[in-house]
């Protein structure tokens, strides 16, 4: 870093979005400490994992995780607020970097072709200027070495916000609203659909029927978090 930017963080200082502390030299936008005490799932170990079992009967996955468990005012939802809310697409993509080498390591990239985000609304993603969920789709692919694709997968309606609705509501809220606009990219590949936080499953499971619709070989779920 050069003797002015050194200057500029001496006045302004970066801080970790996780717990707020100073950031040391190439550490943002988290510090050393919070990487390593991230409240990860360890869902990896266990193929009946909590994220596997909400799906069970609704979508014949091949692979279900998520990467942090989400608690209310703890780092997780720190960094998801950051990322979803203050615009720090990094956290996304930072995110999605760890837990592909985490999926490598654990033997369960090899399978996967490509990588789509949850999409959001065009009217939403024009007024929040980007989806969450591509920023960890992209880390994601990068660590995996992998394709991925912000608009072969389509919100065609804007629906309400899912916070506060119940299961059947969420699922009667999102029901035949996503589509393919590039049918031919998902046809017979192995896709690895990811979004940010995994509640009832009900968003994720309405993309996954457009998705084998459109024949896809094989889906598999990645969340950021999800909650218990």
């Amino acid at each position: 870093m050069n003797i002015w930017g050194d200057f500029v963080l001496l006045l302004f200082p970066e801080t970790c979005l996780a717990c707020r502390g100073g950031l040391l030299a190439n550490e943002a936008p988290l510090c050393s400490a919070c990487r390593v005490s991230l409240p990860r799932t360890d869902y990896l170990k266990d193929p009946n994992n909590p994220v596997a079992q909400k799906f069970w009967g609704r979508l014949p996955l091949l692979h279900a995780s998520a990467y942090l468990h989400f608690v209310k005012q703890g780092k997780t939802q720190q960094l998801i607020h950051a990322l979803k809310y203050n615009g720090h697409q990094e956290v996304g993509v930072l995110l999605g970097q760890l837990y592909g080498h985490e999926l490598g390591k654990a033997g369960v990239s090899p399978a996967f072709d490509l990588v789509l985000p949850v999409p959001l609304h065009e009217r939403k993603l024009q007024r929040r200027g980007f989806n969450q969920s591509d920023s960890f789709a992209q880390g994601l692919a990068e660590a995996l070495e992998l394709p991925w694709s912000a608009s072969a997968l389509i919100r065609t309606k804007a629906t309400q916000t899912q916070t506060r609705k119940s299961r059947s509501e969420r699922w009667e809220n999102v029901a035949s609203i996503f589509q393919l606009a590039q049918p031919e990219t998902v046809r017979d590949k192995h896709v690895l659909l990811v979004d940010d936080v995994l509640t009832t499953g009900a968003t994720i499971e309405a993309c996954g029927q457009a998705l084998l619709a459109a024949g896809c070989a094989g889906l598999s779920v990645a969340a950021i978090a999800a909650r218990g």
